[in-house]
């Protein structure tokens, strides 16, 4: 993975970079941990089982990872779906869970 991939994605790599005290190969070595983020995994059964107290937790754990590294498109989807949980919000929530392990996928695919 490198920062043009990050870029191409659609990641905020200058933002990310930034929280990372411009320091590319720590931005790196950071953004290639949420390939094997558990995270995902987790929300994805908490929500399919109606488990919103877990869903929360994952999602709002996942927000903090993405936000920092500036993986918007993987972020932005977390963010709707951490602000609906934290509300408890009643809706079908597997729309949403569908985009975010889409982007998540084409994520770990750079």
């Amino acid at each position: 993975m490198t920062l043009d991939d990050l870029r191409a994605f659609g990641a905020n790599v200058d933002e990310g970079l930034g929280r990372c005290m411009g320091m590319e190969a720590f931005y790196l070595q950071l953004a290639e941990t949420i390939k094997t983020e558990q995270g995902f995994d987790k929300l994805k059964t908490a929500v399919d089982t109606g488990d919103l107290d877990t869903a929360f937790e994952a999602a709002h754990a996942l927000k903090g990872v993405l936000a920092n590294l500036a993986i918007t498109p993987v972020q932005k989807p977390i963010e709707e779906i951490t602000e609906l949980l934290r509300a408890r919000t009643e809706t079908d929530y597997a729309p949403l869970m569908d985009t975010i392990m889409s982007e998540w996928e084409r994520y770990c695919a750079l």
